[in-house]
């Protein structure tokens, strides 16, 4: 795994992103209580079906903020072009995984 140092291309939508992952980890504590409280099976699978809907939104908004910040400026100065792009292959790779 990768770690940089410098600004990073969804820098811009942060505030987003913070506000979506705070309201995904509410729906995480509510399916804990609904578990707690033997709430019906299909009521906690539809909340995890919307919770993975909303990490998945969460990840394709910084896949995308990676794609047109790194990736569009490695292969616009062609600096680490080929290797960028090897990168983003490898992450949509995980990322698509099941």
């Amino acid at each position: 795994m990768s770690t940089h140092v410098h600004g990073h291309s969804y820098a811009d939508k942060k505030d987003d992103l913070e506000r979506r992952l705070k309201r995904i980890e509410g729906q995480v504590r509510g399916v804990h209580k609904m578990i707690d409280e033997d709430r019906y099976c299909v009521d906690i699978l539809v909340q995890i079906a919307a919770i993975k809907s909303a990490i998945h939104q969460v990840g394709l908004t910084i896949l995308e903020s990676h794609t047109r910040g790194c990736v569009a400026d490695a292969l616009s100065h062609n600096s680490g072009a080929q290797e960028k792009i090897d990168e983003l292959m490898d992450v949509i790779r995980q990322f698509t995984k099941a």
